[in-house]
């Protein structure tokens, strides 16, 4: 097994991630960096025995590498990377919501007692919007992660200065300036509005969730 590879989940480590990072800069290729912590992990190792800890983790890297477009890394223990090449931030963002919450809806997957959950918190940041040195970019989405773990977990986050605009989508400048003013209102970022608008989205249109809530509903 290459020196570049982790031995439990098969994945690339965190060698291989500053690797691919430093190629796609040095080629000047937007790429977006999500750095991914499960939650609470200690919590299923100290329970439940680090045999089942383990079959956690390369569950969770299988559906890492599930993600299309994306290429997955183990950083350390309950760390996890993704590099999206040619994404913008915006895209990125979306991305590991619809991720985070695949994680947070499938605990089936999981094989975990009634009444033990878990989760994926996520920072995300993008170069060159963020980082313009492999290393720049690997602390905008560090500082990314560490706000989303203070403000709750289970959450995707930006750098703390940035604020989610989905440029991407191309909305009129009034609805712009409307989200803006609710998030003052109700002392809440842009981006927890969004997600939050996001995940209503995928629990009404998210077919393949429907199916395998049918599913569930069908065997039980």
């Amino acid at each position: 097994m290459s020196k570049h590879t982790d031995a439990l989940t098969g994945l690339p480590n965190h060698k291989a991630l500053e690797k691919a990072l430093q190629e796609r800069i040095e080629r000047d290729e937007p790429v977006a960096l999500a750095l991914i912590d499960v939650d609470h992990f200690h919590e299923v190792n100290h329970l439940l025995g680090s045999e089942a800890g383990d079959e956690v983790l390369k569950r969770i890297a299988e559906m890492l590498s599930e993600e299309g477009g994306a290429s997955a890394f183990r950083v350390s223990g309950d760390e996890f990377a993704i590099a999206l090449d040619g994404v913008s931030l915006e895209q990125a963002f979306l991305g590991m919501e619809k991720l985070r919450l695949r994680v947070e809806t499938d605990q089936g997957s999981f094989a975990l007692p009634d009444g033990q959950t878990l989760t994926l918190t996520i920072g995300v940041a993008q170069y060159p919007r963020d980082g313009k040195t492999e290393g720049a970019l690997r602390r905008a989405a560090s500082a990314a992660l560490v706000s989303a773990k203070e403000t709750g977990r289970n959450q995707v986050a930006l750098p703390p200065n940035e604020e989610m605009v989905m440029k991407s989508c191309y909305y009129p400048s009034t609805n712009v300036r409307r989200l803006k003013s609710l998030a003052e209102q109700l002392n809440k970022k842009e981006s927890a509005l969004l997600r939050e608008a996001l995940d209503d989205l995928l629990r009404k249109y998210d077919r393949g969730e429907i199916a395998r809530k049918s599913r569930q509903s069908s065997d039980s």
